[in-house]
């Protein structure tokens, strides 16, 4: 077996998280009942405290939808130490199961959140985006935020070799980054931070997607009172509809229906134990698969 294989399959249990992080379910999938001034907190306990990689995953109702069709990211979600609910739908089911979240953890406001906290406390690494997008990422909040630039790595638009991956591992290293910010598309940047967290001696990952490009002023963001009502899932579909329609149209009606079935008792999905038997199978390419057609997720 192979050291990605290994480090991908050599849990036998899911690892410890953060121990005081209430959650609740959405069809099978674990979502921690936190706010940004909450994950900040932890962002910057797991910093300072040093130990093995953490990775949090920033998710909304299309991660939700990617594990019910994908049991091998249904258990990299599961293994993640914060799900984090970035999207109305996963606030609103909060609520319903007793969570008094006023709001969503919405990836470039949390983003933007811990770069002005914490300033030039901290050493980054940028890792995703398209050509140019995280050297742009990075130049405009060293500006603005005095942040500690560790490095940006934009992979290219194919599947990396072994040789690339391993190359791209060892620049994050020795590039001795305290958070890597992913910006790859769900789900490749859950998966690319579960296969790789094991070879980082980084305390943080967060993959948030949409943040790359909308930090960077790349992407156009949603007014405020869509986002905060869940309608910027119209506005992105607007904006890109021949990316975006399957998504939110045909896999956003079927995980609305599916949550209908769970609420009235008429559909479980029990959460995963143990990783599905065909993860070692078919997540070595996923490890290697880096490249992002669009980093907005």
């Amino acid at each position: 077996m192979s050291k990605v294989s290994e480090a991908l399959t050599g849990l036998a249990t899911v690892r410890a998280r953060a121990a005081d992080a209430p959650a609740f379910r959405v069809l099978g999938v674990r979502v921690n009942a936190v706010q940004i001034p909450e994950v900040v907190q932890q962002l910057r306990h797991w910093i300072e405290s040093r130990g093995s990689s953490r990775y949090v995953a920033v998710t909304g109702m299309h991660g939700v939808s990617e594990a019910q069709r994908d049991a091998n990211f249904r258990w990299v979600l599961e293994s993640a130490d914060l799900v984090v609910p970035d999207g109305m739908p996963l606030v609103w089911l909060g609520r319903r199961h007793g969570f008094p979240l006023a709001r969503r953890v919405y990836g470039p406001e949390l983003f933007a959140t811990f770069m002005r906290e914490t300033g030039s406390r901290y050493r980054h690494f940028f890792y995703g985006g398209a050509p140019g997008v995280a050297d742009k990422l990075a130049d405009s909040c060293q500006r603005e935020y005095g942040i500690q630039v560790a490095g940006t790595y934009c992979p290219p638009f194919r599947t990396l070799s072994a040789e690339e991956d391993d190359a791209a591992v060892r620049a994050i290293n020795q590039a001795r980054a305290d958070v890597v910010w992913v910006g790859l598309s769900t789900p490749k940047q859950e998966n690319w931070m579960f296969a790789h967290r094991d070879r980082l001696n980084v305390p943080v990952l967060l993959g948030v997607g949409a943040a790359f490009d909308l930090n960077a002023g790349t992407l156009r963001q949603a007014p405020a009172w869509m986002r905060e009502n869940g309608l910027e899932w119209l506005f992105r579909l607007l904006m890109e509809p021949r990316r975006l329609w399957r998504r939110y149209l045909l896999n956003g009606s079927g995980f609305v229906g599916r949550v209908l079935l769970e609420m009235a008792g008429l559909k479980t999905v029990p959460p995963l134990s143990a990783p599905p038997p065909a993860l070692a199978v078919t997540t070595e390419a996923t490890v290697a698969d880096t490249a992002s057609a669009n980093a907005a997720d």
